[in-house]
């Protein structure tokens, strides 16, 4: 296959890898996603169904370039692969399974002007300061929750001062607006995905034997809650395969660990 003509050894002995859990760490500029994409088209070469391979990627533009390379090298099947950021992946799934996550299958998505207006809404009905309880750092820190998967009652639980407390409410009462107007934030399209595989057993299972092989891009970047994901939709097979930089981990600030 031409693609795997273009690697050197090391490269492709990782593609080649025979099955089970493999890391790749390699330096910027190395090719890890060129790695990565030769892995999917020798898997398909190999007979794994295009279905039954899972890849994340870390931004939309990657994912259709991955889905191009892998297209140019093994041609139709790539349409039936599943490539796509977590984000992207979440939704899919979630709308899938809508009634089975609680969401409705039309949910809308809030980005951040969505969401600061939400959340200036409910501290102003609070009567709250917006000076000590800025947007900004508020949804910082509903957002870092989430990624940790800690819900407004754990929040709560833990909240050790009154600044916490009220960002537990705030917390709780931003989930009921949210919930009230059929929408999930950014953070949940990962979160209730992972909810969803954890509460429902039947569906996680469906899943994990339905993708073979879970391959993850730019892994250093990661956090709890993309993790978990992972782990779940290849709890099956354990056959993951991930790329990364720890040298090149920028996402620190938001929960990558």
């Amino acid at each position: 296959m031409e693609i795997l003509d273009r690697l050197n050894p090391q490269q492709r002995a990782a593609v080649e890898h025979p099955g089970g859990a493999l890391l790749v760490i390699a330096g910027a500029g190395s090719g890890k996603t060129r790695v990565l994409t030769a892995r999917v088209a020798a898997l398909l070469a190999a007979g794994v169904p295009p279905r039954g391979v899972l890849a994340f990627t870390f931004t939309n533009r990657a994912a259709r370039e991955m889905r191009g390379r892998i297209a140019a090298a093994v041609g139709e099947a790539a349409r039936e692969l599943w490539v796509g950021t977590f984000h992207a992946t979440g939704v899919r799934l979630l709308r899938r399974e809508a009634a089975a996550a609680g969401v409705p299958r039309d949910f809308a998505i809030y980005d951040r002007e969505d969401q600061e207006g939400v959340l200036r809404g409910l501290v102003r009905r609070l009567e709250l300061s917006e000076e000590a309880y800025r947007v900004g750092a508020v949804l910082g820190r509903i957002s870092d929750a989430k990624n940790a998967l800690v819900s407004p009652a754990e929040f709560e639980r833990v909240a050790a001062s009154p600044y916490e407390r009220r960002v537990a409410e705030l917390y709780a009462l931003y989930e009921r607006e949210l919930a009230a107007n059929g929408a999930l934030d950014f953070d949940d399209l990962i979160g209730r995905t992972v909810l969803l595989l954890r509460d429902r057993p039947d569906v996680a299972e469906r899943y994990a034997r339905r993708f073979e092989h879970v391959l993850v891009d730019e892994y250093q970047d990661t956090n709890h809650a993309q993790f978990r994901l992972v782990r779940a939709l290849s709890a099956v097979h354990g056959n993951v395969f991930v790329v990364g930089d720890d040298d090149q981990s920028i996402y620190g600030w938001r929960g990558a660990d």
